[in-house]
């Protein structure tokens, strides 16, 4: 999956901070349901960070996303790796 951040001001280790309403474009999403290939196009956040937002609720490690089709069919859970390891405010 890749991440296109909706905003560049607020940053960690010198990349945008990504939220749950950024748009995200999946690629490796395999499931088939009875043989047929429904491709994910979308991601539902349903667990961003709980207290810290720039703007909208942040993404974490922790954040816990599910992918869909275009059907809204659930895909399978979303992982999200570190990237950074710490955040310093300014």
């Amino acid at each position: 999956m890749t991440a296109t951040p909706s905003q560049t001001q607020a940053q960690a280790g010198g990349s945008p901070i990504l939220q749950a309403t950024d748009t995200f474009l999946i690629a490796g999403c395999s499931f088939a349901p009875g043989g047929v290939a429904m491709p994910c196009v979308s991601v539902q956040w349903s667990m961003p960070a709980q207290h810290t937002q720039a703007g909208s609720p942040v993404l974490t490690e922790s954040s816990v996303g599910l992918c869909l089709a275009a059907t809204q069919a659930p895909q399978g859970a979303v992982i999200i790796q570190p990237a950074q390891q710490q955040v310093q405010g300014i």
